[in-house]
């Protein structure tokens, strides 16, 4: 979303992010100090947003009209639009490989394949494929959560270890999968495709991932070897995960990919009779609704980002950030540093990207930063962080799968991926070794667009 010059900077513009941001807060904290189970999440993050759009309403200066107006050119912003229609998609595909028991069949390919006296660093790298392929940390995480706590107990293995192994291969796909809302938001804030921000992120989390199988196996060898009990599956219904994960890194459309994806899920759910064409419908219609809070909440935050835009907010907020920037790495460490306080605050990963999307898009700009380079670290560290805060739906998840044996600051320690991860990601500003693949395609910064697509466009 970019800002016209003529526009000044306000600081007081900022006020209605920040009562969206205190109402979400206070919200959790609040009920967090009266034992309400996961506290940050009882009050959806769209409420806290349109208490924020009547504060804009009510502050910002010209007629009623002329405030909607510019709301709704916010919420109708194209890459807005674009990001709310993938959303949809990835839940749609999501909803219905699920449903065909795609899942299970993925879970069960993997234990078959993993030694069981790798138990631990087992459970780490099919969280890191079920993440990667659905999408979904949370998901993976109950997914699989029953199952790391009978093998931890059969096995006489550390229960928080096991817990944070599962934790860890969940960001692992949370950060890299195409259909992560949080690859969405990174991509689509940035304007750029998710092959490019997927082969930047790939250079920083395989190497954590790798580090951390070795920490996996070496502290997380079990006592006695668990029984893996039955362990059936069918890899036809695997395919479609396949299918999305190879097709988006080719780099084909992803629109293509989903719409693929979905019909490729639902052919196979037929063949196989898990639903009628009927229900096949349905499949596809849940899995939007399951969207719908994020869809709604990307509109109403791009509707409020421009009328802040507009009030001049955003100027003042980059005025004082580039006060303390002096070059393209300050610049990095910014934007990194904002997403994870950003997500700290709101204990959403996605919201963390959304709510600094535009402002980060204007810092890559004003620096030149790779905006695929920009999408790389506000996915990255917004992933390091929720699956690093005791109050974050992942750890709450993780510890309740647990029946309360274990709490999330017995985990937090234990959380290797994500803190290596970190210090990975942190190196790479100073040392970018994993900025290979955008630098034989240099970024275009007065178009928009890598010099390749320039050229392209110039035949």
């Amino acid at each position: 979303m970019k800002r016209p010059e003529k526009i000044k900077s306000n600081g007081l513009a900022l006020i209605p992010f920040l009562v969206f941001i205190a109402v979400f807060l206070g919200t959790g904290l609040y009920l967090q100090s009266k034992g309400v189970e996961m506290a940050f999440y009882e009050l959806p993050a769209p409420i806290a947003a349109f208490v924020g759009i009547i504060v804009a309403f009510v502050m910002f200066g010209g007629s009623i009209n002329e405030k909607f107006d510019t709301f709704v050119e916010g919420c109708g912003e194209e890459n807005i639009i674009i990001m709310c229609i993938i959303y949809i998609l990835a839940g749609a595909f999501s909803q219905v490989a699920e449903s065909t028991g795609a899942v299970d069949s993925a879970v069960n390919l993997g234990l078959t394949l993993i030694p069981a006296h790798f138990i631990t660093a087992g459970l780490f790298i099919i969280a890191c494929f079920i993440s990667i392929a659905s999408g979904t940390s949370v998901g993976t995480i109950v997914a699989l959560g029953s199952i790391a706590v009978g093998f931890a107990e059969k096995a006489e293995l550390s229960l928080p270890l096991v817990i944070a192994a599962l934790v860890g291969g969940s960001m692992f796909g949370d950060n890299l999968s195409i259909i992560s809302d949080t690859t969405i938001a990174a991509t689509r804030t940035q304007n750029v495709e998710m092959r490019d921000k997927f082969r930047l992120n790939i250079k920083l989390a395989l190497p954590a991932a790798a580090i951390t199988v070795v920490l996996l196996v070496i502290f997380g060898r079990p006592t006695t070897t668990p029984d893996m009990g039955d362990l059936s599956f069918n890899i036809i219904k695997v395919l479609p995960y396949l299918f999305v994960l190879v097709a988006a890194i080719a780099g084909m459309n992803v629109f293509l990919v989903l719409t693929g994806g979905i019909a490729f899920s639902g052919i196979i759910g037929l063949a196989y009779k898990e639903f009628s064409i009927l229900g096949f419908g349905q499949e596809i219609y849940a899995g939007f609704e399951g969207m719908f809070e994020i869809f709604l909440l990307s509109m109403l935050i791009g509707g409020l980002a421009h009328m802040v835009n507009k009030a001049g907010g955003i100027n003042w907020l980059l005025d004082k950030i580039k006060s303390v920037i002096k070059g393209k790495k300050s610049a990095e460490l910014g934007i990194a540093a904002l997403v994870s306080l950003t997500d700290a605050a709101t204990a959403n990963n996605t919201v963390a990207i959304i709510i600094n999307g535009s402002i980060a898009k204007e810092i890559s700009t004003e620096y030149e930063v790779d905006p695929r380079r920009t999408a790389s670290l506000l996915d990255s560290f917004s992933c390091v962080m929720q699956g690093i805060i005791p109050y974050g739906a992942q750890l709450l998840m993780a510890a309740a799968a647990t029946g309360g044996a274990v709490s999330p600051f017995q985990i937090i320690p234990l959380l290797w991926y994500q803190q290596i991860l970190a210090v990975l990601a942190i190196v790479s500003i100073f040392v970018p070794f994993a900025d290979g693949a955008i630098r034989k395609d240099p970024w275009d910064f007065e178009k928009d667009m890598p010099m390749s697509k320039v050229k392209l466009e110039g035949k």
